[in-house]
């Protein structure tokens, strides 16, 4: 049944679908594992990645995955691929916003405090996703049923 729903979905829908979906792991999934890393020193092969004396937070490859889907988005013509590419596209924005409070502290706050800005940016983004999700469901409803 869901994937006949997903098939029958419109294209933008599969798009906005997978990015909420990308999103909403991503963000679970790295906010658990930099936990269990922050407690244990490592969580299966991720550990913190240090390039000299500097800690390469998880923004970096965050950008690195938003830039390049979006890039290749812009670049095809292909809906097929769009639809895919907002699967690394959404896991960026979560690795991203996940420490938008160091962005806008310009400061390692990811468990302090002041920290807890980025879990609300992040949640915010869940609910901006799911609402945009089912409020384009919800105005596709009023479309005309193809004609047979």
């Amino acid at each position: 049944m869901a994937v006949r729903g997903y098939r029958a979905a419109s294209p933008l829908e599969r798009r906005l679908l997978n990015l909420l979906g990308s999103f909403t792991i991503s963000f679970g999934l790295v906010r658990a594992s930099t936990w269990v890393i922050r407690t244990r020193g490592r969580f299966g092969p991720f550990r913190n990645l240090m390039v000299g004396s500097h800690h390469v937070h998880h923004f970096v490859p965050g950008i690195a995955l938003i830039l390049a889907a979006g890039g290749a988005a812009l670049l095809t013509e292909d809906e097929a691929a769009e639809t895919w590419l907002a699967l690394p596209f959404g896991a960026g924005a979560a690795l991203t916003l996940d420490e938008s409070a160091l962005l806008l502290k310009l400061d390692d706050v990811y468990w302090s405090q002041e920290g807890i800005v980025s879990v609300q940016i992040s949640l915010i983004a869940v609910l901006m996703l799911s609402g945009a999700a089912l409020a384009l469901r919800v105005l596709r409803r009023g479309e005309a049923p193809p004609s047979a």
